[in-house]
């Protein structure tokens, strides 16, 4: 018996894989995760009355998205393709955590240090892509949701120190920095020898892609798209460390 014929999904928080016949009725309806996201919506109302503008759209952004995210069919999606859950992780990373860390409180801000932020973000973003712990988030939900809350929690603590510390360069340079990391982790995976997610190997071709293909389509993803968001972070911030300088030569 092969690993893909083996791997079981029984324990795989959104379910079976699906096909593409029954993607669209694969809705992650868990009364538990309905429940948290009601609550954490009148939480945040309550709690954002006397909020700017730019806290309200960045809770209510970040909230929307997240819905989206787990309760969607995207969720068992996940589930058979490989790109889709690194497409699901780029999105909590680089947009879900962005809006959170612009919506929180400035002064949250100077209780994250940069570089500690960019050591444990990236050591979450590589150690639940490394193969034997992506694997076991398929083997229970608490596993799953450690995998998803932590990349959440980190990255949003990196966008905290990235958009307020208030020394541009080293801010420029720790987005340059995330950014290089994982670009190298999706150049990894487009240039991998060979298929290296159990989960996957017999699940993509429902979908029409072999296992490698999926693998590298989502390496694409981390290498291109998922670095956008930095990249431009990085140069607005090291702008901004350049021209006060060029302001007082003149």
């Amino acid at each position: 018996m092969d690993e893909a014929s083996a791997f079981s999904f029984d324990m795989s928080y959104c379910g079976s894989p699906p096909t593409l016949d029954t993607l669209l009725g694969r809705w992650n309806l868990d009364p538990l995760l309905l429940l948290a996201f009601a609550v954490l919506a009148i939480a945040v109302a309550l709690g954002l009355r006397r909020a700017t503008r730019r806290q309200q759209a960045g809770f209510a952004g970040a909230w929307l998205i997240s819905a989206v995210l787990f309760i969607s069919p995207i969720c068992a999606l996940t589930v058979a393709l490989f790109s889709a859950r690194v497409g699901h992780h780029v999105v909590l990373t680089m947009i879900v955590a962005p809006l959170l860390a612009w919506a929180l409180p400035p002064a949250w801000a100077k209780r994250v240090p940069m570089l500690p932020a960019l050591i444990v973000s990236t050591a979450a973003l590589w150690l639940w892509h490394a193969p034997d712990f992506y694997t076991a988030a398929f083997g229970h939900p608490a596993v799953y949701w450690a995998m998803q809350l932590s990349l959440l929690a980190s990255f949003t603590a990196l966008w905290m120190a990235l958009l307020r510390d208030p020394r541009p360069l080293g801010a420029g340079l720790g987005a340059l920095s995330s950014a290089m990391q994982m670009g190298m982790l999706g150049a990894l995976l487009v240039f991998a020898p060979r298929a290296l997610y159990v989960p996957h190997l017999g699940t993509t071709m429902a979908f029409g892609f072999s296992p490698s293909e999926d693998q590298q389509l989502a390496g694409l993803i981390m290498w291109v798209p998922a670095n956008l968001p930095l990249l431009v972070l990085a140069l607005w911030r090291l702008l901004e460390a350049v021209l006060p300088r060029r302001e007082a030569l003149d």
